[in-house]
């Protein structure tokens, strides 16, 4: 009977357990029901008070390096066309580096590096990783895009580029990991 008892405890706690793992670890989720979207962000990372009308929605930034963040952008889309109509990937990203990475007068150099389109549900977005050059130091961005409800959703991951290797993975994911509905 004890054994019984010890048995059905340890399977109760290693369910229980089981439960406090995350598929990813290192990220923690945030949703942002009112505006639709979603994505996971790194531990330790905390959030960064912005001006709502300057079109970033939210950013959270490390503690130690403070330069390395991701945030969400959102901008109303032209005539409500869908992410395909505003262009390849290649074509997009060139435009948002060029716009809003790199604006003219920013002082700040933008290459992308690749573009790619990938289908998540009944959504096309596009993932972007670009180099960029700020004040001579280098910098490495991915950028995931998407269009929803007349919205152009852009989720950004930056990292100074000493710490690319190292955030490589942990940014690939949290970019990978951002939706919108």
């Amino acid at each position: 009977m004890l054994k019984r008892l010890l048995a059905t405890l340890l399977i109760m706690v290693a369910l229980g357990l089981q439960g406090c793992v995350s598929p990813v670890s290192g990220l923690k989720s945030y949703v942002d029901s009112t505006d639709g979207y979603q994505f996971l962000y790194p531990n330790g990372w905390l959030p960064v008070k912005v001006k709502r009308d300057s079109g970033v929605d939210v950013v959270f930034h490390d503690i130690i390096e403070q330069t390395e963040n991701v945030s969400v952008v959102i901008n109303p889309v032209p005539d409500g066309k869908q992410l395909t109509e505003l262009g390849s990937p290649g074509e997009v990203g060139y435009q948002i580096g060029k716009n809003a990475i790199a604006p003219p007068g920013s002082g700040r150099e933008a290459e992308l590096v690749n573009a790619e389109s990938r289908e998540y549900g009944d959504k096309t977005y596009y993932t972007l990783e670009y180099t960029v050059k700020v004040n001579g130091q280098e910098r490495h961005n991915l950028a995931s895009v998407a269009v929803s409800r007349g919205k152009l959703y852009t989720f950004n991951a930056s990292t100074p580029e000493d710490r690319w290797e190292k955030m490589r993975d942990l940014l690939k994911q949290s970019v990978n990991s951002f939706s919108v509905y």
